[in-house]
């Protein structure tokens, strides 16, 4: 374990071995579930993550969406199960994942039991501390209002947790906390006997002996700060003495560092009075619901929230804010006429000035509602007020597949090869509608929940009757966009191919400190071809090729190599599994 930067404090544990983890992902079906037979037309998908007691295994069903399947390894933990999955079955909260069925032990369907619910495409708040460092404080904010509300409905009902900490609070890059570890907050005879969560991940409050664990209120309130604090300052606290939250974070607001070390106090009668009273006192101190939404990292954040709030405040409620691009700022929104979750995008108030960028933001618009296809993210509704325009799509909770690389490494071809034939096949729509992408790159292909592939942010989409110039992002944009020439299908099949190659490798093809140099690589196609499997490796060479004659035609022929090149790929892989092929491979 490493050293802790305040002694007598325990560090988020660095992950240094497979055991080391309290979410093990992994990608092969697990002993459990290997005799079990799925409903006609759904499959087994790739992924699927073990912790405490339980295995989230993510299933395709019949209409190719993304769930989990939650079972329990243990044969003795049927009935646990079960009334964990009858618990979850009548709660309802934004921060609860939805159950939708319970698939009990059946002999003559080979299934069973475990339950389905929706699948959640983001890493545990403890995961991403670990990769990327501590929280930011709006997003601690938004943490403690969506976990704290969904105790507060718990302990309404006189129901507890017991299970919190940073290793079952997850965190979509769309800005949603989802709160798992449902196995724990059941009546506590409905646990086994001797069980209770892994004290190497859960904070455990300091009226818990060595081996006790008897949930109260009080207590779920006193983890809760402690997953905050841990999320603010890279450490859970030791239960017996916490050094205050800004002695590890001095840059933590006063206010909200009181909050914390109040519900910290090792007396249970010095913390709140509930963890509704603390979101009570969040809310005093914050003035608004959305204070510190913005990133700290964006300047002009705070104003053009100003402007958007003022803009769409009799429409849409403010919730988060999701990113910045050179044109505009994406935020997530509640829609409260249809009382749905959106994403919004609005221009930068100083592009806003500009007629004929709000002409081109209009246009991008509508360019994407042109285009109808399940993987292309659709476009709701446009407007402006003042000086203030926006449109709001379809709110893609994975994020992009340049986060999905980021926290989770390069993926393998089995979990790729179906999302690339969703986004070729979505590209050939717009090519034989005469329209061109321009700029393909990971950030423009988002993740819905269900873990489908979708591309978004058409900007600088070229028209049948449009010009070109320079276009895309360098390193995913083919060398004609770069050299401002004559630009067609090509290059949206040159930004595929680059795509691809980064998801399957986790590094782009080209990279360079500068477009000088970038250019040269892409003019020599000088890439890293070893780390291409052979199989693949004729389609990765044409659609990098450096001359738009050398590449796809369009997305619809890219579309139909990439199948035969899956299809080559899959009897590589059969090959290499037989008896033979291990012996001559």
């Amino acid at each position: 374990m490493s050293s802790t930067p305040f002694d007598g404090v325990r560090a988020i544990r660095p992950v240094t071995a497979l055991t080391d983890v309290p979410n093990r992902v992994s990608y092969d079906l697990p002993v459990h579930l290997r005799g079990w037979t799925l409903p006609p037309e759904w499959a087994w998908g790739s992924e699927g993550v073990s912790m405490d007691h339980r295995h989230y295994q993510e299933v395709r069903d019949a209409l190719g969406r993304s769930l989990s399947l939650v079972s329990a390894p243990d044969p003795d933990h049927v009935e646990w199960l079960a009334e964990e999955a009858r618990q979850l079955a009548h709660r309802n909260h934004p921060a609860i994942p939805t159950t939708y069925h319970y698939w009990a032990p059946h002999a003559q369907n080979a299934r069973g039991p475990g339950y389905l619910r929706r699948w959640i495409s983001s890493e545990t708040v403890g995961a991403r501390v670990r990769r990327t460092g501590p929280e930011e404080i709006p997003a601690v904010m938004r943490m403690i209002r969506a976990v704290g509300s969904t105790l507060a409905y718990l302990h309404d009902s006189g129901q507890t947790h017991g299970g919190l900490s940073p290793e079952i609070v997850w965190a979509a890059p769309s800005g949603r906390f989802w709160l798992l570890g449902w196995q724990w907050a059941l009546p506590r005879e409905a646990v086994p006997d001797g069980l209770l969560p892994d004290r190497r991940w859960t904070p455990m409050p300091p009226e818990w002996g060595d081996d006790d664990w008897s949930p109260t209120l009080v207590s779920d309130q006193w983890q809760l700060a402690a997953t905050c604090y841990a999320a603010l300052t890279g450490e859970l606290p030791n239960s017996l003495e916490v050094p205050p939250v800004r002695l590890l974070r001095p840059e933590c607001p006063q206010a909200l560092a009181n909050i914390l070390d109040h519900a910290l106090a090792a007396d249970p009668a010095g913390r709140h009075r509930s963890v509704s009273s603390m979101l009570r006192a969040l809310e005093r101190v914050s003035g608004s619901r959305s204070m510190f939404v913005s990133a700290p990292a964006i300047p002009s954040a705070l104003n053009e929230e100003g402007r958007l709030r003022w803009a769409v405040g009799d429409d849409y409620e403010v919730l988060g804010f999701l990113g910045k691009g050179t044109f505009g700022s994406v935020w997530r929104v509640r829609d409260l006429s249809l009382e749905r979750e959106v994403a919004l995008k609005m221009l930068h108030p100083s592009v806003a000035e500009d007629e004929d960028a709000v002409t081109r933001f209009r246009r991008e618009a509508r360019l994407a509602a042109m285009l109808a296809h399940p993987a292309i993210i659709p476009i709701f509704d446009w407007d402006s007020r003042g000086e203030v325009s926006w449109y709001t799509m379809e709110l893609a909770e994975g994020g992009s597949v340049a986060d999905l690389v980021a926290r989770a490494g390069a993926r393998p071809f089995d979990e790729v090869a179906p999302q690339v034939d969703a986004i070729l096949d979505a590209l050939t729509a717009a090519h034989t509608n005469g329209i061109v992408h321009r700029d393909l790159k990971p950030e423009n292909v988002l993740i819905d929940r269900y873990r489908r592939w979708r591309i978004t942010d058409f900007g600088i989409a070229r028209g049948p009757d449009e010009q070109a110039g320079t276009t895309g992002t360098p390193a995913f944009a083919a060398p004609e966009q770069l050299l401002g020439e004559a630009q067609g299908p090509a290059v949206d099949c040159f930004g595929t191919a680059a795509i691809i190659y980064f998801v399957l490798t986790g590094r782009p093809p080209f990279d360079a400190d500068d477009a000088a140099s970038l250019l040269a690589q892409q003019l020599g196609a000088r890439f890293d071809q070893s780390i291409v499997a052979p199989p693949l490796l004729p389609f990765i060479r044409r659609g990098l090729s450096p001359e738009p004659e050398g590449r796809f035609g369009d997305a619809g022929v890219m579309q139909e190599a990439w199948r035969a090149a899956s299809k080559e790929m899959a009897r590589d892989a059969r090959r290499s599994d037989s008896w033979w092929g291990r012996v001559l491979g």
